[in-house]
């Protein structure tokens, strides 16, 4: 059952912002994870703000520069069905096919899937965790085989999205609307490490909401995939992900960014493994060689040290599919 609260459907973007700056208000959009976190009282509502009338947030639109600018509110499933992201950045529809079941695409927004709460089960279920304001990371000596292996630090769950990993990869920007105003930031800036503050997920302010993403155009020779182990084929989120943005010329890797999901509490960019690779004519050696530094800094808990390898193998294939095609 939900505890009562306020329920309210502004019409403008600044109407939301000022609403959601109140104690305990939180937005919705699709609806898939806030729900979800209402009817397990994983933290206090005292206010919903419906941004089912913010029109100008949902869609997909090239840009003067011949990228793509991406509304919050765009269904999971129009990002999968959208003939200009399969055509300009093929990685990422298939990162959005990859989010849930499609009864989930259908009613999931992206801006929801980039700022959705962990999945941990001592964060979702009755325990008083860090991330809740408790006094440490249950995972640490717990049930953590499903937890991070990169960049834990204070909280070990992972990151959840598997359009975040890739968007990244496309080096996106994130638009923000707030009381302050407009602004825009790397979408990397967009997550919180837990170092710095182990209770948020984003680095969005009180009254701040997500309103669009904004992706480059894409470079000549640019090769997007997203790959996503999991242990069933469908509903679970990812053991390990891999998101990779490659230029390539002739096999001679020109530029890449390769971003993890299912290692990190955050997105997790392995630069080690792109410095490898930068510059080199791909062999599947070099491909060796960057999977193992991409594993650089992994510190597994008691639990999760099989994620290491799988990481190993799923990089080293992504990228071998580079010297075949």
């Amino acid at each position: 059952m939900f505890e009562d609260f306020a329920y309210t459907r502004p019409d403008t973007v600044a109407q939301a912002a000022q609403l959601l700056q109140e104690e305990a208000a939180h937005a919705l959009a699709g609806g898939s994870d806030l729900l979800g976190c209402l009817r397990e009282r994983i933290f206090p509502v005292k206010t919903v703000v419906s941004l089912s009338n913010l029109k100008d947030l949902r869609g997909i639109a090239r840009t003067a520069e011949g990228g793509l600018a991406l509304g919050a509110r765009t269904t999971i499933a129009e990002v999968v069905e959208s003939t200009e992201v399969q055509t300009l950045y093929p990685g990422l529809a298939q990162a959005a096919a990859e989010v849930a079941s499609p009864q989930l695409r259908n009613q999931g927004t992206l801006g929801g899937n980039l700022c959705q709460k962990p999945r941990c089960w001592y964060y979702r279920g009755d325990f008083d965790c860090l991330r809740k304001g408790g006094a440490s990371c249950l995972a640490v000596h717990g049930e953590n085989q499903l937890h991070c292996i990169l960049g834990g630090d204070a909280c070990y769950m992972v990151h959840p999205s598997d359009t975040a990993p890739m968007l990244q990869a496309l080096d996106a920007t994130v638009w923000v609307a707030g009381p302050a105003g407009d602004r825009s930031l790397p979408l990397e800036q967009l997550f919180m490490p837990p170092g710095q503050d182990p209770t948020r997920e984003t680095t969005l302010q009180p009254g701040e909401l997500v309103t669009h993403i904004h992706l480059p155009p894409p470079e000549p020779g640019l090769h997007t995939r997203y790959r996503k182990v999991r242990a069933r084929r469908s509903w679970d989120f990812a053991l390990a992900g891999m998101a990779l943005a490659a230029v390539t010329e002739d096999e001679v890797m020109r530029s890449c960014r390769i971003v993890l999901s299912g290692a990190a509490p955050i997105p997790w960019r392995v630069t080690h493994a792109e410095t490898v690779l930068t510059g080199q004519r791909l062999t599947r050696a070099l491909c060796r060689a960057a999977a193992e530094a991409a594993m650089q800094g992994a510190e597994p808990l008691a639990h999760n040290a099989y994620k290491i390898e799988l990481f190993r193998n799923m990089i080293q294939e992504e990228l071998e599919r580079l010297i075949r095609s």
